[in-house]
């Protein structure tokens, strides 16, 4: 039975039992994350749990006749809980929905023009966060971004990133810290870097940290995620203060999963 088919009851009203780790979901995650089997044990076994916490509160829906199947929602579920393995808690209290495409979807947006008027327009995506607890993913991309481990890009983490950030009330690329002293630190390093980036993109400076971070401060936070967890020795080299503090948040140290 699919995780789907065990999970579709609770999702529609009916209580059904909490679902937990299955041991062939391990060859999923072998096959499509090898960032997976650079885990060490304990880290593996910690990510287990989160992820069978992660597909029982979260529902999941094909779109765009897209039909789900385990690999796609273990591959989503297991890259969100790669940055969140070491947090306490349920896994992103305010997610509620993972809408999956099967490639690169569109949505509209406002620009506000001189004048005050407004103009809409179509854009495409691969991946939306939402502050209402909806994250969007383009499955080509999902399964791109997981397999690929070392190009600094992966949608899952990007968004994933944006839903942590908004836990503090605002995607503003300062998620939930522990103190104020936390924030002091982040506020600055985040600025500085962000600002470096802006400077890098606009005179055309090959970087760790892909351009698209000098849109905003949170997609700076977003981007760093990226990198941090997919170019962990480079980003270290290049901004140790950076990998400090992403390194403090996530409670991780990516650098040890890439010394071969």
């Amino acid at each position: 039975m699919s995780i789907w088919e065990k999970l579709k009851d609770t999702f529609l009203g009916e209580k059904t039992p909490h679902i937990t780790f299955q041991p062939e979901w391990s060859d999923y995650l072998s096959k499509n994350l090898p960032l997976y089997t650079r885990l060490p044990a304990r880290l593996q076994t910690k990510l287990h749990d989160k992820i069978a916490a992660f597909v029982s509160t979260t529902y999941f829906e094909g779109c765009g006749g897209l039909e789900l199947d385990d690999e796609m929602i273990l591959t989503v579920a297991a890259q969100a809980c790669m940055l969140i393995i070491n947090h306490e808690g349920a896994p992103y209290p305010k997610l509620n929905t993972v809408l999956l495409y099967p490639s690169t979807f569109s949505s509209k947006v406002q620009d506000y023009n001189a004048g005050g008027t407004v103009s809409e327009r179509r854009v495409h995506r691969l991946g939306e966060s939402w502050s209402n607890g909806t994250v969007i993913l383009a499955w080509d991309s999902v399964h791109h971004g997981a397999t690929n481990i070392f190009d600094g890009h992966n949608v899952t983490f990007h968004e994933f990133a944006h839903q942590l950030d908004s836990e503090s009330g605002q995607t503003d690329g300062v998620p939930r810290l522990n103190s104020h002293e936390a924030y002091q630190t982040w506020g600055t390093v985040l600025s500085e870097g962000y600002q470096q980036l802006c400077d890098s993109a606009e005179r055309r400076k090959k970087t760790v940290l892909d351009h698209y971070g000098a849109t905003n401060i949170a997609e700076y936070f977003a981007v760093a995620t990226e990198a941090f967890f997919e170019k962990p020795k480079q980003l270290k080299k290049k901004r140790p203060d950076l990998y400090a503090e992403l390194k403090d948040y996530y409670q991780l140290d990516p650098v040890e999963w890439f010394v071969s």
